[in-house]
């Protein structure tokens, strides 16, 4: 993988993408301030046209404009805002101008104040980069604006508003302000009429100067504030990336160093003491790594087991071929040919068994499972069992059904193993006995022998392998000590469990329980 795909796959950048993102989307509102802008200066020029058309109605109906009289009713107003209202003849001459008649509510805001100075600052430029460019590179652009210079002192008030209001209807125009201000300036001209002809016009202008110095102000206050976030938004990444990602190094570390060169495990994870998924994840792998060393040491006495229990029969089978080449006698040879016969025979057994178990473990073998319903599989189980010429078994089952889930062929073997033991055990003329209930979700099966019990010391053991007790044992016919345990793998693959006990009155009892399948049976009770 390159560096830079490297580097994005890394949780600390993406922590950090996603929290600066959270940050950059409020911060794109300030784009969304052209529309206040917009609405500002709307309400701006409707308040500048509500003033002019106030002027316009008192002067109208009054014959012709006289300067005297127009200048009286503007001081009749007590004009105190910042708008300039100035009166126009019909033959473009001024007539009156509201900045000449004294200081007004709001003083002139100085280039040099802090407002003022809002623009300049490397704060409001490094914020406002982004919206400059995108008016310079994607925002159409639009016709230049007039200079405001065209209303210059001595000059006939003939700008294209005033001409429109002339002849009888609104003008508006926009226009650079003078005097290096950073704004525009609104012109807005109403017509005055007497008796239907029109006589004047009242032309009202107003600088957005105060709108933009605001606009300034709140945009370079988000960008604060952006700014402010970012920094967190990155302290916090940081924070959170190390106490994510320094675990996780640290257990890939521990993970690499796990198995040596030649495989064998030889380190551990360390559990934290923290609470979070990530040191569940710690506690995880360790108890992972257990349950792995703990497979490789069974896999290795099971190695060591079966290779012990070979050395008898193949020891057997060497000592009986030494003896061959001596012997001369044919019913010795015979003898001796016979024991050949029967250690090849156990060691046959033996493999056969060491091969099924090395399956079960593994679950090498892929077996569909299916719903299967136990008195069934029991009844036919037992009647084979009757048809070989064993003892007669009886089966007291539960009135309902009762399914699992699992191999037919691995539950048909491990329960025929079960009854085949006990048979073994039990005196001639007992018969073995079988009974299904069902606990809860469980279905319990015991089979139960009138021998001679299993010793308390050996209840645990007799499941392991190679393990195998016998009060009286066939030394013409020895027991490997694997049935049971191919029982146990085939029934905890099922998801169950076995053990045995001793049954009272004399004898041993297996109890085995199974899961109960879901949908074939109802799990309520």
């Amino acid at each position: 993988m390159s560096t830079p795909l490297r580097l994005l796959s890394r949780i600390r950048f993406r922590l950090l993408a996603f929290n600066a993102l959270l940050v950059f989307l409020p911060a794109g509102g300030m784009l969304f301030l052209d529309t206040y802008e917009k609405q500002l200066l709307s309400d701006q020029e409707r308040s500048m046209v509500e003033q002019g058309r106030v002027l316009a109605a008192a002067l109208s109906g009054r014959g012709a404009l006289r300067a005297d009289d127009v200048t009286h009713t503007l001081i009749q107003l007590r004009q105190r805002s910042g708008t300039r209202i100035r009166v126009v003849r019909g033959d473009h001459a001024l007539l009156a101008d509201s900045s000449q008649l004294g200081p007004r509510r709001e003083a002139s805001i100085e280039e040099d104040s802090p407002a003022a100075n809002a623009f300049e600052t490397w704060l409001y430029r490094a914020g406002s980069l982004p919206i400059r460019l995108y008016r310079k590179w994607l925002v159409p652009p639009r016709p230049p604006h007039e200079s405001a210079d065209v209303y210059a002192s001595g000059q006939p008030i003939d700008g294209r508003e005033v001409r429109a209001a002339l002849a009888g209807r609104y003008g508006a125009a926009t226009r650079i302000s003078s005097g290096g201000q950073r704004s525009v300036t609104l012109y807005s001209a109403i017509p005055i009429r007497n008796d239907g002809a029109v006589v004047g016009a009242v032309l009202i202008s107003q600088s957005t100067y105060r709108i933009l110095q605001a606009l300034y102000e709140v945009r370079a206050g988000v960008f604060r504030v952006f700014l402010a976030s970012l920094a967190a938004a990155i302290v916090l990444s940081l924070l959170v990336s190390h106490t994510i990602a320094r675990p996780l190094v640290r257990l890939r570390n521990q993970a690499g160093a796990m198995i040596d060169r030649r495989g064998r495990l030889r380190g551990r994870f360390e559990a934290p003491k923290r609470r979070d998924e990530i040191g569940d994840l710690a506690r995880t792998l360790e108890l992972l790594r257990r349950r792995l060393e703990d497979h490789i040491v069974d896999v290795e006495s099971f190695a060591g087991d079966v290779s012990h229990e070979f050395r008898n029969p193949l020891a057997s089978i060497r000592t009986a071929a030494d003896v061959l080449l001596e012997v001369e006698s044919d019913e010795e040879r015979k003898h001796f040919v016979e024991i050949v016969q029967r250690e090849v025979a156990r060691m046959e057994r033996m493999l056969s068994a060491v091969r099924e178990i090395g399956r079960l473990d593994a679950r090498s073998e892929v077996e569909d499972g299916e719903p299967v319903e136990l008195s069934n599989l029991l009844q036919g189980i037992v009647e084979a069992h009757r048809l070989r010429g064993g003892e007669p078994a009886g089966i007291e089952a539960s009135a309902e059904p009762l399914w699992v889930f699992g191999s037919p062929e691995r539950l048909a073997q491990a329960f025929a193993n079960v009854l085949d033991n006990a048979a073994s055990f039990s005196r001639p003329g007992s018969p073995v006995e079988i009974d299904l209930v069902r606990r809860r979700s469980k279905a319990v099966v015991r089979v139960l022998d009138r021998g001679p019990g299993i010793p308390e010391a050996h209840r645990e053991r007799i499941f392991d392998r190679f393990f195998s007790y016998r009060a009286k044992a066939d030394p013409a016919h020895p027991h490997d000590g694997l049935g049971l345990a191919i029982v146990k793998a085939i029934i905890e693959n099922a998801g169950g469990s076995i053990r045995a006990s001793d049954r009272i009155g004399g004898g041993a009892c297996f109890e085995i329980r199974l899961p109960l399948h879901a949908d074939r049976n109802s799990l309520t009770q």
